[in-house]
């Protein structure tokens, strides 16, 4: 079951019209994080844009990201909000590092099932 702030950002990036969205639940396997949030973007501007739509969000709630990594090259977007990350990736920075295949024992966690 996903957080109440893990839903929002889904929310968040499903309205900048983010791609292939995936969520890990990685409480079993994982000691830094519980789940993380993968999804692509079509160009730079769009990830930067997916990226600043989950920050607005979430900064409503007063949840501001503990770390962000990787915005200004916008191939790989990293935010971290401790309990999870949100992973931005271009489509060929996806495919190259593949996140899915390294972390396939997580749990895998459709957003259809997240009552978006």
């Amino acid at each position: 079951m996903m957080t109440p702030h893990l839903r929002q950002a889904v929310r968040a990036a499903l309205d900048r019209k983010a791609l292939d969205l995936d969520v890990l639940e990685l409480k079993e396997i994982c000691s830094f994080t519980d789940y993380f949030l993968i999804c692509t973007g079509t160009s730079t501007r769009h990830t930067q844009a997916i990226c600043n739509g989950v920050v607005e969000e979430l900064e409503k709630s007063g949840l501001p990201p503990a770390h962000v990594e990787g915005y200004s090259r916008a191939e790989w977007i990293l935010l971290d909000y401790l309990s999870f990350v949100v992973h931005i990736f271009s489509s060929q920075a996806r495919h190259f590092y593949e996140l899915e295949r390294l972390w396939k024992n997580a749990k895998r966690i459709a957003v259809a099932e997240a009552e978006i």
